[in-house]
């Protein structure tokens, strides 16, 4: 799946940001994943921005190693929708494949490549061995 991986801050950067996401959105972007720390703005302000479905990664920061961001981010006001996964890098593997989910929908080939991989996802699990 073809993507494009940018730094950016929703608090330091707000006028690239919003640049980002309307040239993103005028390319056919179908999904965003942020990722973010801290106060995670990131996630919300992006939602706040765009009808695309954005998806939230709280990252591990700070001496509350990303339960602050998760709270930030999972705790959306209604009407600007935050799809939140796990906190670091579970959580940016879920929202990746979160977001491949989210393609297969309108993409037969997606779809097809990502049942292949739960398939071999659930093939480990079968095959695994306690010592």
């Amino acid at each position: 799946v073809s993507h494009e991986a940018k730094v950016l801050s929703a608090h330091r950067t707000p006028k690239e940001l919003e640049a980002f996401i309307s040239q993103a959105e005028a390319d056919g972007v179908q999904v965003f994943i942020a990722g973010a720390g801290l106060a995670a703005a990131l996630p919300g302000v992006v939602a706040a921005q765009t009808t695309i479905p954005v998806i939230g990664v709280p990252l591990i920061a700070g001496s509350l190693d990303g339960m602050d961001a998760l709270m930030a981010i999972v705790q959306m006001p209604p009407g600007i929708p935050v799809g939140t996964v796990a906190i670091g890098k579970p959580g940016a593997i879920n929202a990746a494949l979160y977001a491949i989910g989210i393609l297969a929908l309108k993409d037969a080939s997606i779809a097809k490549q990502l049942k292949a991989y739960r398939k071999t996802q659930a093939e480990k699990v079968l095959s695994a061995k306690l010592d």
